[in-house]
């Protein structure tokens, strides 16, 4: 889950990353997928005297000083945001079963992880994914996801899976490469009934083991 401002992406050549065209493609997304953001992002606020209260499926509308009934100031909420990338994104705790299942999906397929980040998060996601034995290639995004993920669709010639909570990006895959098997997932369970979802158009399930399953059924 990432709510930051779209910016002009450049398409990677995946080929100079290490993808093998005629292998499928599993792109998959970091916070609330592979790690627990919103957990890891309340801990940095309460550091900072702030309050994340998990009131809905939101980013800045959750933050709060304590005591107060109106959220903070979306620009202040934004600052926090930006501090956290660049301070502590990198002690986020692992989703359950993310890492073995990528390991699994690895085998038949390419693996590309595409994350809405700032910019001077990449070596702290690049070093946190390394460390938990998700060294695949990294991708930053800014804003809807689906105009990237088609792009790298058209680089391979076999079938591609996309993996993300937010249904803003999964709706945007689904308007850019309909061709694209769409899995929507939500790795902290204190967020699973604040998630919105479309089950008829983007399967839901949150649970790591069977995500797997359903990934490489859907590529096969």
């Amino acid at each position: 889950m990432s709510e930051i401002a779209a910016r002009p992406v450049k398409t990677p050549d995946l080929a100079s990353l290490g993808v093998i065209r005629s292998r499928p493609l599993v792109i998959v997304d970091v916070d609330e997928v592979l790690g627990l953001f919103m957990q890891g992002f309340g801990d940095y606020l309460a550091l900072q005297g702030l309050e994340f209260r998990l009131e809905r499926f939101a980013l800045f509308q959750n933050i709060y000083r304590p005591g107060d009934t109106e959220h903070l100031d979306i620009n202040v909420g934004k600052s926090h945001f930006d501090d956290f990338f660049r301070h502590a994104c990198g002690d986020m705790a692992l989703a359950e079963g993310g890492s073995e299942a990528l390991r699994d999906l690895s085998r038949i397929a390419n693996i590309v992880i595409l994350t809405n980040a700032p910019g001077q998060a990449r070596l702290a996601r690049a070093r946190w994914l390394g460390r938990h034995r998700m060294d695949y290639p990294l991708v930053l995004n800014s804003g809807p996801k689906g105009p990237l993920a088609a792009a790298m669709a058209r680089q391979v010639s076999a079938p591609v899976a996309f993996v993300d909570d937010m249904l803003s990006n999964l709706d945007s895959v689904a308007e850019h490469a309909p061709g694209i098997s769409r899995f929507q997932t939500v790795a902290d369970p204190r967020l699973r009934d604040l998630a919105p979802s479309k089950p008829d158009m983007h399967r839901r399930i949150d649970d790591w083991d069977a995500l797997r399953q359903a990934i490489e059924a859907a590529i096969s």
